[in-house]
């Protein structure tokens, strides 16, 4: 099975006529200026907040006028799906409360951008990027959207996505859905920026905001942080909500931060962490729960043992072995012990399994969501929804078809025999065989890999020219992982990615915070049409 097809699991909005939105020469101003926000991180911004120099309404005004000048006009990234028409206000009252009671944290006050498979009870719809959810508002917020709400973050808007979070086609091309359209790569726009996260990767790598949440099922945060030169955080299932999110598997779904810096990631997902009785993956996880921030340490290297999965991870693309390679070095020139090669000993025989337990859980998942919708809902079950995209395919289906929905259909409840045998080998490949033994035999603190390959060209024909990944022994097991910008291929980024055992987000902040300070690789997109392609050696 090609690996690619787990990616996901791994017409655009009409702009407001509110004042804050710039007059076309104004938007053109805004992509010709070096935007004044650049690459501010979270810490700043607090600083300006605190010292006067910005309020939270400002930067909140400026990335609406950035995504108004970037987004839907200019290079058209397409990376937004939805505006929050409250945003302003929510922003004004923060600022209020700033200055009656002081900050909430680190926060308090800064404008996010969410992925549009997360539920928000407010005038922004969640659709998942399909026309069959077009207007459908959620009853309450997604827990992970109370606990930002709780911490002060504004959300500025929704991202486009992999349609369905890419688990509708075999042949689909990350980024497109049925109502946001393609989304580009700022770093090439006729390059693809993964997915399913792809609108939360664009948005936040060209500064449209502070930071963003995406969600992952197989590389669905890792892939498109890479892609578009961010870190991004796949955290342990159970360790961030799920309730509230349109469902691929509740053994392997998970939401994550995306970031500009390990630091800024961290904060957030300080932010996003808690139990919740509506999800039972989350049951006892307080006890995982670490001081992200604290975690930050520029030395954390020194003496770590690295372990490098070369088998499957290396040699289908020489230019990120390159890159991989001088990560590796750059570690090691850091004091890490590096254990090479550490293979993942399972990795070859994930793939089956995994895809069987995600068809059944995803028509399980998906049938519990619709029917929580309410009686106006234009669908209601998977059923619906394949009907649907049949009346409206020139619309939903007019690249790609729906075959995993199809396969989908065909599967039984979870009481079925050949879905619980899928699950308990594919745990026991993961976990016990996998990254737990391999960790173990070597007395490793993280196994690391080339998250993927550089961006591919778009293709909405034949759908994504996917190469390699390493997303999926800890995808499967539902262990976390975290990329971070490992260096360039002709302009397009690569990223690291460090995989760790259960619960261990802390250990592998440190690692990636301590990787980041000494190289120092994101640089932020130019927005440049094409690639220019120069001798590489």
């Amino acid at each position: 099975m090609q690996h690619r097809v787990l990616f996901g699991i791994f017409a655009l909005v009409t702009l407001s006529t509110s004042p804050f939105w710039p007059a076309p020469r104004e938007a053109a101003r805004v992509v010709q200026d070096r935007f004044e926000l650049e690459e501010a991180t979270l810490a700043t911004m607090q600083e300006w907040m605190a010292s006067g120099r910005y309020t939270s309404r400002r930067l909140t005004e400026l990335y609406l006028q950035r995504i108004a000048g970037i987004d839907r006009s200019g290079p058209t990234l397409r990376s937004i799906i939805e505006i929050n028409p409250e945003a302003l206000d929510i922003a004004s009252a923060l600022d209020q409360e700033r200055k009656a009671k002081g900050s909430r944290g680190p926060l308090h006050g800064i404008p996010v951008v969410i992925k549009d498979n997360i539920d928000t009870a407010d005038r922004m719809p969640t659709t998942a990027g399909s026309l069959a959810l077009d207007g459908s508002i959620a009853a309450r917020d997604a827990f992970v959207v109370e606990r930002l709400r709780a911490a002060g973050a504004v959300i500025v808007a929704k991202t486009n996505l992999s349609e369905w979070a890419n688990i509708r086609s075999t042949k689909s091309s990350s980024g497109w859905s049925g109502i946001g359209g393609q989304v580009k790569n700022p770093y090439a726009l006729d390059r693809n920026p993964c997915g399913s996260s792809s609108g939360t990767g664009t948005a936040v790598s060209a500064n449209l905001a502070a930071a963003g949440v995406g969600t992952e099922t197989d590389g669905s945060i890792v892939c498109p942080s890479s892609a578009t030169g961010l870190v991004g955080i796949k955290p342990t299932v159970g360790l961030v909500s799920r309730s509230g999110i349109i469902p691929i598997s509740h053994t392997q779904d998970t939401a994550g931060p995306m970031a500009r810096t390990v630091a800024d990631a961290a904060a957030l997902l300080a932010g996003m962490v808690g139990e919740d009785a509506r999800d039972t993956a989350t049951r006892g996880s307080a006890a995982h729960h670490r001081d992200y921030l604290a975690a930050l340490d520029p030395n954390a290297l020194k003496g770590a043992r690295i372990g490098v999965a070369r088998r499957r991870y290396f040699g289908y693309s020489p230019p990120t072995d390159r890159v991989a390679e001088a990560a590796i070095a750059a570690m090691k020139a850091q004091g890490a012990v590096i254990v090479d090669p550490a293979d993942i000993p399972t990795a070859a025989r994930l793939d089956d399994c995994e895809l069987e337990i995600l068809l059944y859980e995803f028509k399980a998942g998906l049938n519990a969501y619709l029917e929580g919708l309410g009686p106006s809902a234009r669908v209601r079950s998977l059923a619906d929804v394949i009907a649907f995209n049949e009346r409206e395919k020139e619309r939903e289906m007019p690249f790609f078809g729906q075959e995993l929905f199809l396969q989908a259909q065909k599967k039984g409840p979870l009481t079925e025999a050949a879905y619980k045998r899928a699950l308990t080998t594919c745990r026991s490949r993961s976990r016990t065989l996998g990254i737990d033994a391999l960790l173990r035999k070597h007395r490793l603190d993280a196994i690391v890999a080339p998250t993927g390959s550089p961006a591919w060209p778009t293709d909405l024909i034949n759908g994504d020219h996917f190469l390699g990944a390493s997303s999926t022994p800890a995808a499967v097991a539902g262990y976390p992982s975290i990329t971070v910008p490992a260096g360039y291929v002709h302009g397009l980024p690569v990223g690291m990615s460090f995989i760790g055992g259960a619960w261990s987000e802390a250990r592998l902040i440190g690692l990636a915070y301590a990787y980041e300070q000494a190289t120092k690789h994101r640089r932020p997109p130019a927005l440049e049409p094409t690639i220019v392609l120069t001798e590489q050696r």
